[in-house]
């Protein structure tokens, strides 16, 4: 630290220094500071260990959109539109979590590729992105909680504000308190969505293969009338391609979740091993789970019943329920809410921790005030917290329909802002890989690394410019347009667009040249971790196939 002053200014000091302590210098070089920063190796607990960080990403990537939203992939694309459609963007949604896993395992910080995107491409492009993710987690906490308000009134008629209140305040306990009851809870509601899925397939498979008395067999009757695939928009070959296409929206906010895997990446025990074992795991069963219920669902229900097009919100939206009523199974509704009302408040804990961890994040390189640094005693952020449990109030904008209205005009600013994260989580994969090329280092010294997976990642940040910039094309076809739907498929690009630029003209950044990348002090830094020790397995994970 002699002879160095913590204020000069320059890229490395500007991309690492802690706007409270200064930079955190690294053993390297004097001018070469901690990737992990020692405010958050210090102040924040390692609470997460190997079940938590897997079945986390499970929970995350198995939602409402499977359990409600299949039924309009298949009246959009039809049985086979749907399941390729669906496959399609399971293959970019592995490319993505690939990319995560290699970048977050040499760089387990908190906020995830947030951070990561400062350090490898531009600093200018992390503040744009973080404050992106945080307005998109803080607004969906609220939107949850107002799902799983409608969801409760499938039983109930009481007052919508009493049930608000009462998902608040369970929030905010959450938010604040040890990390690992947050991972406890996502660890027994991403059981509980396995369980669910495991009997709806199965149910699915009685159901077409005529189990149930009444009912006959129904095979892939469906595939052949209405038949494979649903004209949208137009008639013929494209028709069907624009149906196909159209899935691919849908199938995206079903897999939405899996980036926030890694935002509390410096709360996990052995990170750099717990991250890589999560990621490869993982994507294998959510992308089976989804396959399969893709396949029974375009086996059950035709792709023309006016009933997958039902917005109610609750389990009488699910293909799943109008197969079960159709074959008189009468119990199935009440259970599949009850689990989908656990999944929307699931979806509420990850957008805090990913919420608040970023705004973190954001506050240790100064591109937040640095209130949002102070923690409780258990290392909880709990100023982020704080500003997360008051936005959560916006959830009382759903009693009143004028003012729900607005609520979902706010909430539609961002809902693009899954695309912009995947993209910017396969961007970095891509400019680390050209950064340990221009440095001549060693790629098998990464913690966990694929030969093949810089050719993934261009294909993941291709298709999704791709689908970002085609999602709303309904909204361009004669007398479809939807001012509601353009923004929530278009406004995303321009905001973060102008937050960078913005930021950029301000602080008068450039972009991170591969030669400059602190790669030596990252490689450094996961050589000298003492957690980071492999993994020993056991006889029980041999045949735990969750978490193992």
């Amino acid at each position: 630290m002699e002879g160095i002053d913590p204020t000069q200014k320059g890229p490395d000091v500007a991309l690492y220094a802690s706007p409270e302590t200064g930079p955190a210098w690294s053993k390297v070089g004097d001018r070469t500071p901690r990737i992990v920063q020692d405010e958050e190796a210090q102040n924040l607990r390692k609470g997460l260990q190997q079940r938590h960080t897997q079945m986390i990403a499970i929970a995350g990537a198995i939602g409402t959109g499977l359990f409600l939203g299949l039924g309009s992939a298949i009246q959009e694309g039809g049985p086979l539109g749907a399941l390729l459609g669906y496959g399609l963007i399971g293959l970019v949604v592995c490319a993505v979590q690939i990319a995560l896993g290699e970048v977050s395992a040499l760089m387990p910080v908190t906020g995830s590729f947030v951070r990561h995107v400062e350090i490898l491409v531009d600093p200018a492009l992390g503040f744009a992105i973080g404050w992106n993710v945080v307005y998109g987690c803080f607004m969906s906490v609220p939107s949850e909680i107002s799902a799983a308000v409608v969801l409760i009134q499938y039983w109930t008629d009481l007052n919508a504000a009493i049930w608000i209140t009462i998902l608040i305040v369970l929030s905010a306990v959450v938010s604040l308190l040890f990390i690992r009851v947050y991972g406890e809870l996502e660890f027994a509601f991403a059981i509980l969505k396995i369980l669910l899925i495991i009997g709806i397939i199965l149910m699915g498979l009685v159901i077409d293969l005529g189990g149930v008395s009444g009912t006959p067999r129904l095979g892939f009757h469906y595939w052949k009338d209405p038949g494979p695939f649903v004209e949208y928009i137009a008639s013929g070959s494209w028709g069907r391609f624009l149906g196909f296409w159209a899935v691919m929206t849908n199938a995206v906010y079903s897999f939405s979740g899996v980036e926030s895997l890694t935002m509390a990446a410096a709360e996990m025990e052995n990170a750099r091993q717990n991250i890589p074992r999560a990621c490869k795991r993982v994507f294998a069963r959510v992308t089976i789970f989804y396959f399969i219920a893709v396949l029974i669902v375009g086996m059950i229900v035709p792709s023309n019943d006016p009933r997958l097009g039902d917005e109610s919100g609750t389990a009488t939206q699910s293909p799943f329920v109008i197969a079960a009523a159709d074959a008189g199974i009468k119990v199935v509704p009440s259970i599949i809410n009850a689990v989908v009302l656990t999944s929307a408040w699931s979806s509420s804990n990850q957008s805090i921790l990913a919420g608040t961890r970023t705004l973190y994040g954001l506050a240790l390189k100064g591109h937040a005030p640095g209130i949002f640094l102070r923690t409780t005693k258990n290392g909880v952020p709990y100023m982020c917290a704080a500003l997360q449990i008051a936005v959560s109030c916006l959830a009382y904008l759903a009693c009143s329909n004028g003012a729900y209205t607005v609520f979902n005009w706010l909430l539609d600013l961002t809902a693009a802002g899954v695309l912009v994260s995947w993209g910017t989580i396969a961007l970095n994969h891509i400019r680390l890989m050209n950064g340990f090329k221009a440095q001549g280092l060693p790629e098998s010294e990464m913690p966990w690394h694929n030969w093949w997976s810089i050719y993934s990642s261009y294909f993941a940040l291709i298709m999704c410019v791709i689908v970002l910039l085609t999602g709303g094309f309904p909204v361009f076809t004669t007398g479809s347009w939807d001012a509601s739907y353009f923004v929530s498929s278009y406004l995303d690009i321009p905001l973060v667009l102008a937050f960078y630029f913005g930021y950029k003209f301000y602080r008068k950044t450039k972009l991170v040249s591969a030669y400059e990348m602190p790669l030596e002090q990252a490689l450094h830094e996961s050589r000298n971790d003492p957690d980071n020790v492999p993994i020993r397995s056991s006889k029980w994970s041999r045949w735990n196939i969750l978490w193992g």
